[in-house]
């Protein structure tokens, strides 16, 4: 049985809760393979410094490439509001 941590200084209802909750183990892929891979053409592309920054600020984060991370919010984009 794991040891479980004691929260004295949650309120007691809280408290409760905590020490009854049941422990699920993580089922989810990392998010590096969360990304499918797709048929990709190789571009090359002039973008705003701000912009490449919080995509690379984002992926040191999260572990996942920042080029999959703005690859996404173009696809996103496109499904969106390409007419169907």
């Amino acid at each position: 049985m794991e040891k479980r941590t004691e929260y004295d200084r949650a309120p007691a209802d809280i408290a409760e809760a905590i020490q009854q909750a049941e422990v699920v183990a993580d089922f989810l892929p990392p998010p590096d393979r969360l990304v499918l891979k797709g048929d990709t053409v190789k571009v090359t592309l002039n973008l705003n410094r701000n912009s490449v920054e919080f995509f690379k600020s984002q992926a040191r984060k999260t572990g996942v490439p920042y080029q999959h991370m703005i690859r996404r919010v173009l696809e996103l984009y496109t499904e969106r509001y390409q007419p169907v």
